[in-house]
């Protein structure tokens, strides 16, 4: 080990010390990559950290101030939200301890003021857009398992360890005194917090003008403190009137790369929009038809949606932890529990001041670099807005438990289940959109603008790198569309044109694709797809130079707060 890597342990050990945790959990801070799960799942063997960044990365996000007119509210309201953002602040911090550790032991040592922003975005020294790779001395690769797993825990290890629950959403894995492995509850591992969250959203539910949202905050409190989730699930189902709303706790499982079993912490405070709403609802009827449409055998397509699916359109508040990290959502679908998905389906939300946001700062000028001048006039922001809000409406469509054995489709795919399921909604999404068009039942602009506006929004996700399931699932898409001849490139100009019939028959055939791999619960084959598609090619590598040339940012960060939004 080099004076520089032997030094970082070192401080690491003193802190970890200092903060009363062991050893081992200060190495899985900095001496990612001599971490055995970082080399069995990345086949490094480099005894060094990864090459650095340039400076020019901290420039990939644009600041965007995240607000909205709140002046029809009453001052209960105001007062709610502002506790609603107190109780976001706790999850952020909760997602810096599973991401990295604490934030205040990272940040105040970085001298650059663009570097420390760029930390802060990412929630450690990992850049979350370009593969997680280090941008900060000292550190490796960020490990797989972030910090849910012990750091010298390897994957034959856990799949060995004879422990009920072993998968589950809501525990940490850790070491006993005599170095086993045991499962550490999150209510446990995180009481302090947690349970002052909990304090904070029963003062909120005090406050609140419409009495199911009220019980809803009340049931929210007791699950964070007891990890009992499904109750406030099916109470968040229920809820059809309420102005504002608030998505918190241990949602996703994005970040545990090593197997999608662990959940991370977020928030999102949400103001909905009333008339945009209006338009959307009327869409959730048509699940079931769509789902027994889809272009794929019978069996894989048996179960039934929810009826009770609902599509609405909201402001963004806030943003916190998870949602907040690196690339930031527009469009959100839960609940991830199938249980509460296949009682009552799911809540597609529209981030539409987002959704806005990332349309003119970034879709729009990749169009220009990137699509063909004689088809930019079908991108178009309703396009833009529907191909999202299908993608979250297209998470309930399919399957969630193996033909074969009726195990679920996350837990047989295990790693690959993020990115194949982001891939699945969004060629389905695309498919829902087309079958609607023809149905006559969306009449804003014309197919062709869902089209093109996909292919352009192609480049804009794949640039969020293979370390995101998103990125991974746009890069396996454009090669598979690629390969179907659903777009052809100018060799001169370097601009993409869709063609329109190919398109539609690579749609249908990735469709069929995906499900039948989630239904069989295939999981050597949707490894295979992902690491022969899921890859950015020489010629697509240099054109996303050519956008990054151009400066045009890869993602929005947000100017966010109680004093932006005029709460104090």
């Amino acid at each position: 080990m080099n004076t520089a890597k032997l030094s970082a342990v070192l401080l690491a050990l003193a802190l970890a010390l200092a903060a009363g945790c062991s050893p081992r959990d200060a190495r899985q801070q900095t001496d990612t990559n001599s971490e055995p799960v970082a080399k069995e799942e990345a086949g490094s063997t480099a005894a060094e950290p990864a090459a650095l960044e340039p400076s020019d990365r901290f420039e990939i996000y644009v600041p965007v101030e995240l607000n909205a007119d709140l002046s029809d509210l009453s001052d209960d309201q105001r007062q709610m939200i502002g506790l609603l953002i107190d109780a976001s602040q706790i999850m952020d911090r909760l997602f810096w301890l599973q991401s990295y550790g604490p934030a205040e032991e990272l940040l105040p040592d970085i001298e650059d003021n663009r570097k420390r922003e760029f930390a802060r975005i990412n929630y450690g020294p990992w850049d979350r857009l370009n593969n997680n790779e280090p941008f900060i001395e000292g550190y490796g690769r960020k490990p797989l398992g972030a910090r849910f797993y012990p750091a010298d825990m390897t994957k034959a290890e856990f799949e060995a360890w004879n422990q009920p629950g072993k998968e589950g959403l809501y525990s940490l894995v850790r070491r006993d005194e005599d170095g086993n492995l045991e499962l550490v509850p999150y209510h446990v591992a995180y009481r302090e917090e947690l349970h002052r969250a909990a304090d904070i959203l029963r003062k909120a539910a005090a406050l609140a003008q419409d009495r199911e949202f009220g019980g809803y905050l009340k049931l929210r409190a007791d699950a964070l403190v007891s990890d009992d989730f499904r109750p406030s699930d099916m109470a968040w189902m229920d809820m059809k009137d309420n102005r504002i709303d608030v998505v918190i706790g241990p949602i996703e499982n994005y970040e545990d790369q090593l197997f999608a079993y662990r959940t991370a912490y977020e928030s999102y405070v949400l103001l909905k929009d009333m008339e945009w709403s209006e338009k959307l609802a009327r869409f959730a009827a048509f699940l079931p038809e769509l789902q027994r449409g889809l272009p794929v055998e019978d069996r894989y397509k048996a179960e039934e949606p929810g009826t009770d699916s609902d599509l609405n359109a909201y402001d963004v508040l806030y943003y916190a932890g998870h949602s907040n990290a690196g690339s930031k959502t527009i469009a959100i679908n839960l609940p991830n529990d199938e249980e509460v998905q296949l009682a009552k389906g799911t809540r597609r939300l529209q981030l539409k001041n987002a959704m806005r946001a990332k349309f003119d700062k970034i879709l729009v000028p990749i169009s220009e670099q990137l699509i063909a001048e004689d088809q930019r006039q079908h991108i178009t922001f309703p396009a833009f807005f529907a191909n999202t809000m299908f993608h979250e409406v297209a998470h309930g469509l399919g399957i969630k438990k193996t033909v074969t054995d009726g195990s679920n489709v996350r837990q047989a795919l295990k790693e690959t289940s993020s990115a194949l399921e982001e891939g699945k909604a969004d060629i389905l999404g695309l498919y829902m959109v087309t079958r609607l068009h023809e149905k006559g039942e969306i009449e804003d602009g014309e197919l062709m603008d869902n089209y093109v506006t996909f292919l352009a929004s192609i480049f804009r996700s794949v640039r969020f790198g293979a370390a995101s399931a998103h990125g991974k699932a746009n890069m396996m898409r454009f090669n598979f569309f690629k390969e179907e001849g659903a777009f052809s490139r100018d060799p001169d100009s370097g601009q993409y044109r869709v063609d329109f019939d190919k398109m539609q028959a690579a749609m249908t055939k990735l469709s069929n694709l995906i499900l039948t791999i989630q239904g069989d619960g295939d999981y050597a084959q949707a490894k295979a797809l992902l690491e022969d598609k899921g890859v950015v090619g020489t010629q697509l590598q240099a054109d996303l130079d050519r956008l990054a040339a151009a400066k045009i940012p890869v993602d929005v960060t947000f100017i966010q707060g109680k004093q932006v939004l005029g709460l104090q």
